[in-house]
């Protein structure tokens, strides 16, 4: 669709629509009920293909005003829609309390759950085909 392009959906009660830019990049983290709750590290990315995408992982303690002197780390991510690949940058920065090891599990839009691939991440890069 482009701009101004119109279009039908059903959205009973029961379920509303959710349109998602191709090529974008959404992660996905379990529910939390406070900001500092336990956390195990991991993290679903969900890849909507058809377009290149970046992204950029912004964690900080979630406790105080620290960010504001750098004290937080990113994690970079760009999906290359033409050779279906997943490169998963060198993490920069670091906080207090910060999550050292992370699991990942990268799905596809419109793929299978058997599709998935799951990574462990410890802040080196990493490059993953997903054909």
């Amino acid at each position: 669709m482009s701009s101004g392009d119109t279009s039908t959906l059903d959205a009973p009660l029961s379920k509303i629509p959710l349109l998602v830019k191709a090529g974008s990049i959404i992660p996905q983290g379990p529910v939390q009920q406070y900001t500092g709750e336990d956390q195990k590290g991991e993290l679903e990315l969900r890849i909507y293909p058809g377009a290149d995408a970046n992204f950029t992982l912004y964690e900080d303690e979630g406790l105080n005003y620290a960010y504001e002197k750098g004290v937080r780390a990113t994690i970079s991510f760009q999906w290359n829609d033409r050779l279906r690949t997943l490169s998963i940058g060198e993490r920069k920065g670091t906080y207090p309390g910060m999550i050292a090891n992370r699991q990942f599990t990268v799905h596809v839009a419109g793929t299978g759950a058997s599709r998935d691939k799951r990574v462990q991440y410890a802040g080196q890069k990493l490059s993953l085909a997903l054909k």
